[in-house]
């Protein structure tokens, strides 16, 4: 028996007809978050992450921002070698009680040295995740990829959903962990 092209379509539409149509009928729950800002810095550390450089050197936020306090940064220039061991010796005399050695002090500010003034930024990871939803209620948050380089929460939205969240960051020695999502809350209404 001799089949056609025409026949053979027709067989191979009737079996695949119901695997696309389960798949139609079943619609994903899976709902993208897309996360946005979350890079702003405190007006009082002159645009510099402190939040990230505290947390990558391991002490709080306060101990660096007051260590850093008593730097005089050179702004726009190569900073004058006196003033590098100046600003050096402020730094380690207020961090070295903490464990923080000059190597470490050096590859930190290395790593998060940026210049605004040319469109720069400090190196920065996008966060990923979804939420799964059943009913129109979000019932699981899944990050995916906690991401780095975040200063502050960064907006989490829903594609799609209108909740609202709350975004906790974690901060690490680990440059790939630090100014990463935590966690992500659903607000309730």
């Amino acid at each position: 028996m001799k089949i056609s092209n025409g026949s053979k379509l027709l067989v191979v539409l009737s079996l695949i007809a119901p695997i696309l149509a389960i798949a139609i009928a079943q619609p994903s729950n899976r709902v993208q978050i897309t996360f946005t800002g979350g890079h702003e810095t405190d007006r009082r550390d002159g645009g510099r992450p402190v939040g990230l450089v505290a947390g990558a050197l391991g002490v709080p936020t306060e101990v660096f921002r007051e260590a850093f306090s008593h730097v005089t940064p050179a702004r726009g220039r190569a900073p004058e070698p006196g003033q590098v061991h100046l600003n050096k010796r402020a730094l380690l005399d207020a961090l070295g009680k903490y464990g923080i050695t000059n190597e470490r002090l050096d590859e930190v500010s290395d790593y998060y040295r940026y210049q605004p003034e040319r469109g720069q930024m400090w190196p920065v990871k996008p966060a990923k995740g979804y939420a799964t939803v059943e009913k129109g209620k979000v019932i699981a948050i899944v990050i995916t990829d906690p991401g780095s380089g975040y200063t502050t929460a960064p907006m989490a939205t829903l594609d799609g959903i209108n909740v609202k969240t709350s975004v906790k960051l974690g901060f690490s020695k680990r440059f790939e962990a630090n100014g990463s999502v935590a966690s992500i809350r659903i607000i309730p209404n």
